[in-house]
C-alpha cells in the first residue's frame, strides 16, 4: 500500500523522522492533515510493531500528555475494577483493536496496546484507536477526546507543501 507523498511528508514532519510501516492515514484532524496513521503489524525487517494506530500530530500528542500527567490513567484503571459494564466495553475495545491489527498480519501472543484490556497505560494509543475506529469503540479513548481542545484550531501543525521543510533526524536511544 502506498501513501500519498504529501501525507508521508506531513507525517515525517510531525514525527521529526521518517515514518515506519505506515499503511494508511486512519484519521485527519480539522486542518486536513493526518493525525493518526495505521501501521503494519511488522516493520520492513519483520520486527513486530503492535501499535496499529499511531498518533502523529504533535499538538494532539502534547494535549494527551498533559492528560496523562494529571493522573487520569490511574483513575480510569481504578474504575475498571468497580464497573463491570465499563470493563466489558474496554474488553470489546481490546478485541476490536486486535481484530483490526490481525487483519493485516497476526502477531501471536501480542496483546492490544495502551494497556487494554486490564489497565489504562497509554492514552495516546487509546485516543488514536478512538479516532480511527470512531466513537463508541474505545470508551477511554472517547473520554479522553471529550476532555481535549480542538488541536487543529490554530491551523496545521506542519506545512508539507513547504519545499524547504525537512524532518529533523532523531537518534534512537
Amino acid at each position: 500500500m502506498t501513501l500519498d507523498p504529501r501525507d508521508r511528508k506531513a507525517v515525517a514532519l510531525q514525527l521529526s523522522r521518517e515514518p515506519r510501516a505506515i499503511r494508511a492515514v486512519a484519521h485527519r484532524c480539522g486542518c486536513g492533515l493526518p493525525d493518526v496513521v495505521e501501521t503494519s503489524p511488522r516493520l520492513e525487517d519483520g520486527t513486530p510493531f503492535p501499535t496499529l494506530y499511531y498518533l502523529t500530530c504533535p499538538r494532539a500528542a502534547s494535549l494527551i500528555g498533559t492528560l496523562e500527567s494529571s493522573g487520569l490513567m490511574k483513575q480510569m484503571t481504578e474504575r475498571l475494577a468497580d464497573d463491570p459494564e465499563l470493563q466489558a466495553k474496554y474488553d470489546a475495545a481490546a478485541e476490536d483493536y486486535i481484530a483490526r491489527r490481525d487483519a493485516h498480519g497476526v502477531l501471536e501472543n501480542v496483546p492490544a496496546q495502551g494497556g487494554m484490556p486490564t489497565r489504562v497505560k497509554c492514552l495516546h494509543v487509546l485516543v488514536a484507536h478512538a479516532l480511527a475506529a470512531g466513537e463508541g469503540v474505545n470508551p477511554f479513548g472517547d473520554e479522553a477526546l471529550a476532555l481535549l481542545e480542538d488541536w487543529s484550531r490554530k491551523g496545521p501543525c506542519v506545512d508539507p507543501d513547504d519545499p524547504d521543510a525537512l524532518p529533523h533526524k532523531k537518534t534512537r536511544s
